[in-house]
């Protein structure tokens, strides 16, 4: 009987081959339609915020100072150098206080030089009242000298005309009588006008030595001023906020030039808010509205009230009004944070700002799935923006959960993974 024969082992061999060639090819295949694996981002560093619903309020930041509304500024009149500093700053002080002393040897003797001018002024003025009286009285003793002989010429001239008529006088004296009275007549009127002439100069004359000595005498009280400003004292009650200028505190023996800072005292009692906000966020502030003033020690409500018209290093000026009443430690040069209410919205869709994208853009931003362990990526438009918040207008739903955190270096992806 024949015995059933096996299958040669190279028939087996190409059997197996022809298996791992299909299973190679349904892996690869398998492969191919499976997606990448979503890479993973630490849960620490992704901040998250949840989209709400409600009012929202729109504000502008700025940092700035709080300053006194009222500021004397104290500047030199004179040169001068500094002797002695009688009074430190943050000290408070009356009107009058002695705060500084200052010398100048050159400023007191201008003012002697002054007063010696007024003094020969004063001299020349009286000497010219004296002389010019004295011309007068002259002139008035020539004008009744020849009004007396003209007087006596006229009488003498009466009675030469009845002489003549009766032949009792020669022909040549009354002629000769005549020639004198008409000669009397015209050196009287001469002289008197005279008079009148000096009587009117007199006035004038004494009225312009009097301009030199009142001129002198202003010269002599600017003099003296100088010499009394070289006393600096406070114009008025307040606290001595700093000596010098910006630059730096002024020292024993320093010479400072006329128009130096010298000392500043301030209203402590009443300050307001020099704020610097970015130009860009400027668009819709205005006077009046109100603000947030963060002293570090309480929250303050003021009230625009000035803008700077242009703007400097990228940031326009804005002052801040403040209440009398202020929080413990808000003094000058304090440094604030200051928000401006531009703007409430009722009934909104907004979330928290996230580090990248501004008002009215569309950015793409993560979503946090329901299983709180992956985020996809969503394309949001953004409306109205504030310091800290910013509206949804599409793309998100109240309580959806999303990354605020710069998310770039996933830019190539739209899921990731949160470990």
């Amino acid at each position: 009987m024949d015995k059933p024969r096996a299958n040669p082992p190279k028939k087996r061999g190409k059997l197996y081959a022809a298996l791992a060639i299909v299973g190679a090819v349904v892996v690869t295949v398998a492969l191919s339609q499976l997606q990448p694996a979503p890479p993973g981002v630490d849960r620490e560093i992704a901040w998250m915020d949840t989209v709400v619903r409600g009012p929202m309020v729109r504000q502008v930041r700025g940092a700035g100072t709080l300053v006194p509304e009222q500021i004397r500024i104290i500047p030199a009149i004179t040169a001068g150098r500094i002797e002695q500093i009688l009074v430190d700053p943050g000290t408070p002080v009356e009107a009058g206080t002695l705060l500084i002393r200052l010398t100048n040897p050159d400023v007191q003797l201008q003012l002697l030089e002054s007063q010696r001018a007024l003094s020969n002024a004063r001299s020349a003025l009286i000497n010219l009242e004296a002389s010019l009286e004295t011309q007068r009285l002259t002139q008035e003793g020539v004008v009744a000298q020849l009004r007396s002989q003209y007087n006596d010429a006229v009488r003498q001239d009466s009675v030469n005309e009845v002489l003549n008529r009766q032949n009792l006088i020669t022909r040549n004296e009354y002629l000769a009588a005549k020639d004198r009275l008409r000669e009397l007549e015209a050196r009287y009127e001469f002289e008197r006008k005279s008079l009148g002439v000096l009587e009117g100069s007199i006035e004038a004359r004494i009225d312009a030595q009097k301009a030199e000595v009142d001129r002198l005498q202003q010269i002599v009280e600017f003099r003296s001023e100088e010499v009394r400003s070289m006393n600096v004292v406070a114009p008025e009650s307040g606290v001595l906020q700093r000596l010098g200028g910006v630059a730096g505190r002024l020292e024993i023996g320093q010479y400072v030039l006329p128009g130096t800072e010298l000392a500043r005292v301030v209203q402590p009692g009443k300050l307001k808010a020099e704020l610097r906000i970015p130009e860009t966020q400027m668009v819709d502030v205005t006077i009046g509205q109100d603000a947030e003033i963060d002293t570090r020690n309480g929250i303050v409500i003021g009230r625009v009230v000035r803008i700077d018209p242009a703007a400097q290093t990228g940031t326009v000026g804005v002052d801040v009004a403040l209440p009398d009443e202020l929080p413990p430690g808000a003094r000058p040069d304090l440094s604030v944070d200051g928000r401006v209410i531009v703007e409430r919205l009722d009934d909104v869709l907004y979330m928290g700002r996230p580090q990248y994208g501004n008002a009215n853009q569309s950015i793409g931003i993560f979503k946090l799935e329901p299983d709180g362990r992956t985020a996809v990526r969503v394309t949001v438009q953004l409306g109205a923006a504030s310091v800290n918040e910013i509206e949804v207008k599409s793309g998100l739903r109240e309580g959806d959960i999303v990354i605020l955190t710069d998310m770039s270096q996933w830019d190539s992806y739209d899921r990731i993974r949160l470990r």
